[in-house]
């Protein structure tokens, strides 16, 4: 029995050992090289939009960072029938020769994810997410031009991703000439997709992008070879968001404890002041002595139980909300100017709401609508969704703006609406999400996280340009459609007075401008009615 247990229990031991030998640290780059539908590369369509966003988006922060009006130059080039070279180049500042190879070839790295700005990158995955789906599709490098000014010569690098070690593997570095551009960064990636026109093609993403950034111009080639150039609807940078702390209501318990371990404060007293934003001395005093914590003890001597009183502290500390100098909305005039420019309609209305706060982090809401012209009328109104002026195509149901709107009692508005649906009409609805740390549901970005304060204010918003709408219509169409009415009917007198001249006896001349006189007597009438005004006795027969 002894020699029993006691093989049983080498058997376990060498299985454990066995074990321990598979386990192994798997690089960032290899856990997104398997998860690849975490980062939008879903399906080969999927994959084309995505890749065209990241570039994009790169290319619209560094225009504006350098404030210089965007200007970008999109082109899809067909190589087999599910092969395309991408490329996407802008005139931004450039990027200098030591950064380029760690930019594009290493996930997880950038500056965006550090700073509390509105930005449209924020995880530092996206560029190289893409040339990681290139390389695994088409086993080609990806291509990366940059100038930085026109003293210097262009430089011109080809490199895949090290998926074992998160880092470039460069197989082409050299200086070029670069006519056409005193400044700016071009990016070419060969992948594997699939390109269709439609409601999530790159395609809309461009016009949409034309909608959200109206003071960039982009030109856009698609694999047929069709054209087409989005100018600016503004000659006006949007104003430059401003980095702030943290604010102490947004962090986490596991996070302020790790901010006091790292913190350069030499006081607790002073790690409040220092690291958080709208936090002064005063406030700082009135949290350390809630929590009965001393001002001059170490951040990095802060026992656990300390911690949590801070925490707890902080809570019930009434604390300024978040200053809002991080965040740049389009505006309303300006959302307008766009909307108008690209969408074909009779009416228009857009409202930003003021800023509001989720867990200590800014953030703000746009919406606009556009209303009527060639917008179809029998089908669902078409919802445009934007975070930080960047289009969102997919995910549409989990989104919180998608579930703002469903939520919406469009009727009240002169919609209608059927229950858990998006209304029906001529209809063009936009919303925006501006923040320092947009909630994404996932690392795709594709739908807003269902917070109730951001929900809160979208549905704000919603109501506010619904009113407008409503207005509208009251007042406008329906007067339309009585004028419509009357048109029509104006259109069978002949027929009419041919039956009435038939029973009267009557010549059917008179009784034609009888009709059309009683006609236009009572259009006043009509058109009052269908604005909801009352008409005065003078209007009265």
């Amino acid at each position: 029995m002894a020699d029993k247990k006691e093989k049983n229990k080498s058997t376990s031991s060498l299985r454990a050992e066995e074990l321990a030998k598979e386990q192994k640290q798997v690089s960032v780059s290899e856990f997104f090289l398997k998860n690849r539908h975490l980062l939008g590369f879903d399906n080969p369509i999927k994959a084309l939009s995505t890749t065209v966003k990241e570039l994009v988006d790169n290319s619209l922060d560094a225009c504006e960072e350098m404030r210089v009006l965007p200007e970008i130059i999109v082109q899809i080039k067909s190589v087999t029938e599910n092969k395309f070279i991408i490329s996407v180049e802008d005139n931004g500042p450039g990027i200098i020769k030591s950064q380029l190879a760690n930019v594009f070839g290493r996930l997880l790295y950038g500056s965006k994810f550090f700073g509390n700005r509105q930005s449209r990158g924020q995880q530092g995955i996206g560029v190289s997410a893409s040339i990681l789906y290139s390389q695994l599709t088409t086993g080609k490098p990806a291509r990366i031009t940059s100038r930085i000014d026109p003293k210097h010569p262009a430089h011109y690098m080809e490199l895949r991703i090290n998926t074992a070690k998160n880092e470039p593997d460069v197989t082409t570095d050299k200086e070029i000439e670069w006519f056409n551009k005193s400044h700016g960064t071009k990016v070419e990636i060969e992948l594997e997709g699939k390109y269709q026109k439609g409601k999530q093609s790159v395609d809309e993403y461009i016009k949409q992008s034309a909608i959200s950034n109206p003071h960039a111009e982009f030109t856009y080639i698609n694999p047929l070879n069709e054209k087409v150039t989005y100018r600016k609807a503004t000659a006006q940078l949007p104003k430059q968001p401003k980095k702030i702390q943290p604010h102490p209501y947004g962090v986490e318990l596991g996070a302020l404890m790790q901010m006091m371990k790292v913190t350069k404060a030499k006081t607790i007293s002073q790690f409040f002041t220092s690291e958080f934003c709208r936090v002064s001395p005063a406030v700082a005093h009135e949290i350390l002595a809630k929590a009965q914590v001393a001002q001059e003890t170490k951040p990095q001597e802060t026992t656990h139980e300390q911690a949590e009183r801070l925490f707890k502290s902080v809570q019930e500390t009434k604390i300024m909300a978040p200053p809002t100098d991080c965040l740049s909305p389009i505006g309303e005039n300006t959302l307008l100017a766009a909307l108008k420019k690209e969408i074909d309609a009779e009416f228009y209305a857009a409202i930003t709401r003021s800023p509001a706060v989720y867990r200590g982090i800014p953030f703000q809401i746009e919406a606009a609508i556009a209303y009527g012209g060639s917008l179809p009328k029998e089908e669902l109104i078409r919802l445009i969704r934007f975070a930080n002026r960047v289009p969102l195509q997919y995910q549409q149901s989990a989104c919180a703006a998608t579930r703002s709107a469903i939520n919406t009692v469009w009727r009240n508005y002169g919609l209608g609406q059927s229950k858990g649906a998006l209304p029906a009409g001529p209809v063009v609805l936009v919303l925006h999400l501006i923040s320092v740390w947009v909630p994404f549901t996932s690392e795709s970005k594709e739908a807003l996280a269902h917070y109730p304060e951001i929900i809160k204010e979208i549905k704000l918003a919603l109501q506010e340009v619904g009113r407008k709408l409503n207005g509208y219509i009251r007042k406008n169409v329906r007067a339309k459609e009585a004028k419509e009415r009357i048109s029509l009917f104006e259109k069978y007198i002949p027929e009419v007075a041919d039956a009435l001249a038939d029973l009267s006896g009557k010549k059917k001349e008179p009784i034609i401008l009888d009709l059309q006189k009683i006609l236009k007597k009572g259009l006043p009438a009509l058109i009052a009615e269908a604005n909801g005004e009352k008409q005065d006795d003078k209007g009265k027969e």
